[in-house]
């Protein structure tokens, strides 16, 4: 059930005739099985593909045979690439420099995260042909990108980062002076989006447990977020509901109704949490998340799990504080209700529930702590410094460097 006429407001409490505007979306194609539809997908945009995969688990899966079987009946010539670990902007140059020649008509990402973004990054340049660092935002050289983009067909095969919605690719370089930035533009949003939850029932607890995580941080802070309105406030109720109702069953693996329910929940609740961030926007957590993920070998995912409990907590205490009438605080409190499937709690009650619960899944994943990647107090900082990026733009508030710090602080 939705939670009624507070829904008809946006973050900053005015009402539907403020209005909005939706930036361009994938066609969706989202259902157990729909896999097998992905031949007739890509005969709708050429005869030539290049295959963007992860670099072990999908090739070595049933579904690999099935997906080059699939293509060959279809008379689809395919060029395949892996992508093992995190995209760097050096791996998307030197795709782009490789198969740019080579007539490719469509890009067909499959996979986690890392191997959307290299994806659509890759598309984005196949035909443009020159480097992601023209492009790539606050370290490339700020060029506007006029596209045109090859059309992408995102299938992701893990339910977390709603890269298949979104329009942005981030990439990294890992170490001391790392950094992790988007490639972001309108054009670079996926032609379609199929959505099969099937995929799912070969990752490995571990995973289920990050990326979940990381789709429930995307659904609320896209829910509290400065930027939402009724159209995100709808698709992130919706999805954070799913998530609650999935997310152990999915975490159980095997394949029991309960399981095969998990998973579609937790695919559906990954692909809205990709829609609301595109709309609307993050929060503190993927704020820190950026620095911490390019300093430091970090799985996204347990960032966010690490530190949702934490960052939420923070911000309920510091609206508290500054600003009480802030409509996040309801939101929050809507949300404790709905973890604790509490209706009749009050604000305060329901706040302290939405902590407690976040806490509590973040212990029952065993989700490390960030110390487990050796960020040490000295570390903090820099990192604080590095965290102010376009999602710590739209938290509900504005947190002070020693706020941010405690958050970091209180994981280590």
């Amino acid at each position: 059930m939705y939670h009624g006429f507070a829904s008809l407001s946006t973050a900053d409490g005015t009402s539907l005739s403020r209005g909005f505007s939706v930036s361009r979306l994938p066609r969706v194609v989202f259902g157990a099985g729909r896999l097998k539809d992905l031949p007739g997908i890509v005969t709708g945009y050429g005869k030539h593909a290049l295959l963007v995969t992860g670099n072990k688990s999908l090739r070595a899966s049933k579904n690999w045979p099935l997906i080059v079987d699939g293509l060959r009946a279809a008379g689809i010539a395919f060029e395949s690439m892996a992508v093992e670990g995190e995209p760097s902007p050096a791996l998307v140059d030197n795709a782009v420099a490789e198969f740019r020649r080579k007539g490719i008509d469509v890009v067909v990402g499959i996979g986690g995260g890392s191997a959307l973004d290299a994806a659509k990054a890759i598309a984005g340049l196949l035909q443009p042909g020159n480097s992601v660092l023209d492009h790539l935002e606050g370290v490339g050289r700020d060029i506007p990108y006029k596209g045109p983009a090859t059309p992408f067909i995102a299938v992701p095969t893990t339910a977390g980062t709603g890269s298949e919605a979104t329009k942005n690719a981030v990439l990294s370089v890992q170490g001391e002076n790392g950094y992790k930035k988007s490639f972001r533009d309108d054009k670079l949003v996926a032609e379609v989006a199929l959505v099969d939850p099937e995929l799912l029932a070969t990752c490995p607890p571990e995973v289920i447990a990050a990326n979940g995580m990381d789709a429930f941080t995307q659904l609320l802070e896209s829910y509290v977020s400065i930027n939402a309105n009724p159209f995100t406030d709808a698709l992130a109720w919706s999805g954070m509901g799913a998530v609650r109702d999935g997310f152990f069953a999915a975490y159980g693996g095997g394949n029991s109704e309960d399981a095969q329910r998990g998973r579609a929940a937790m695919a559906y609740g990954s692909l809205l949490s990709g829609i609301t961030l595109a709309q609307a926007g993050l929060g503190s957590v993927h704020g820190l998340a950026s620095p911490l993920g390019a300093f430091f070998p970090i799985p996204h995912g347990v960032v966010c799990g690490t530190l949702v409990a934490t960052a939420t907590e923070m911000n309920i205490r510091a609206l508290r504080a500054r600003t009480p009438t802030s409509p996040a605080l309801g939101k929050y409190a809507e949300v404790g209700r709905l973890l604790s499937r509490q209706p009749t709690l009050t604000n305060v009650e329901a706040h302290r529930r939405l902590v407690e619960a976040l806490h509590e899944w973040t212990e029952r994943l065993a989700l490390k702590r960030l110390g487990a990647y050796g960020v040490q107090e000295r570390h903090v900082q820099k990192i604080v410094v590095n965290a102010r990026g376009s999602s710590m733009k739209t938290n509900p508030t504005v947190l002070a460097d020693g706020e941010i710090a405690e958050i970091v602080r209180a994981r280590l």
